[in-house]
């Protein structure tokens, strides 16, 4: 599933072709997504697009009078076309601009969707959400008041989006880790210090993950449209049984919240 680094790769990575240019119109070719688009989508014909933000998971277009908000679900994707190519099974929709260039949606399991609508405020699907990992909104003060009394493990906790968005499974893991704090410790366990490293590695581990999926932006003019997700050496995700890189000890794993989870028991406690 494209997690928030995958996103926002997505989001740089097809800003240049878009910002400032004319919609001509959107082709759907299956409108049954997670939710069905709305047919009034064609109203985009002649807008331009201001700019491409992103909420969480969802990418933001905002159009001259409207908003086109794209969510990826579990197995969607971008690609940009400089020039028409015959839709393949899965190509579900393009977005066609003045100038030729067309920004194709491809989404297998059709978990992903395409929302329509003249106001971002009027979204029940962007209400509740917590704040942005990479904003000073989400600090250990932050989770330390909302956690006080939360008797969950801090790995399911921080998956949460009303706690803070974006924060999928492999950076859950991988930031537990980095911060030395074990996935099944209970959140009103932790520490305002513990936070403080959490929110640290979040942080750093998310960053890192954009920057190098900025590395592959060039990717998203080729035909398979792979902008090489997860090209990050990962300390413990997916690598149960293997040695931990910092001690190594045998690296476990365990259901958590019914996702899969890895950790070193020695590193984290």
């Amino acid at each position: 599933m494209p997690e928030l680094p995958e996103v926002e790769t997505s989001r740089r990575g097809i800003l240049p072709y878009l910002k400032g240019q004319t919609i001509k119109h959107i082709i759907v070719r299956q409108s049954k997504l997670r939710w069905p688009i709305d047919e009034s989508i064609r109203d985009a014909q002649g807008q331009v697009i201001v700019d491409i933000k992103r909420r969480a998971k969802y990418l933001l277009l905002q159009l001259t009078h409207d908003w086109i908000v794209i969510h990826l679900g579990m197995s969607g994707s971008l690609r940009i076309l400089e020039s028409y190519q015959e839709p393949a099974k899965h190509d579900h929709v393009d977005l066609v601009l003045v100038n030729g260039v067309i920004l194709r949606y491809t989404d297998p399991r059709r978990f992903g969707s395409w929302l329509w609508t003249n106001s971002i405020d009027k979204l029940t699907q962007l209400k509740c959400l917590g704040p942005e990992p990479l904003s000073n909104d989400f600090s250990a003060n932050y989770l330390f008041e909302k956690g006080h009394n939360r008797n969950i493990p801090i790995k399911s906790w921080i998956m949460n989006n009303h706690i803070v968005v974006g924060v999928g499974n492999i950076y859950a893991s991988e930031s537990l880790f980095m911060a030395k704090i074990n996935p099944h410790r209970k959140v009103n366990s932790l520490t305002l210090t513990e936070f403080e490293r959490l929110v640290t590695a979040i942080k750093q581990v998310l960053a890192k993950s954009i920057e190098q999926g900025g590395t592959t932006l060039k990717d998203f003019v080729q035909s398979d449209g792979k902008p090489g997700y997860f090209v990050q050496k990962l300390q413990v995700y997916g690598r149960e049984g293997e040695k931990c890189l910092l001690c190594q000890s045998d690296i476990k794993s365990a259901r958590i919240g019914q996702r899969n989870t890895f950790y070193c028991e020695d590193c984290q406690t």
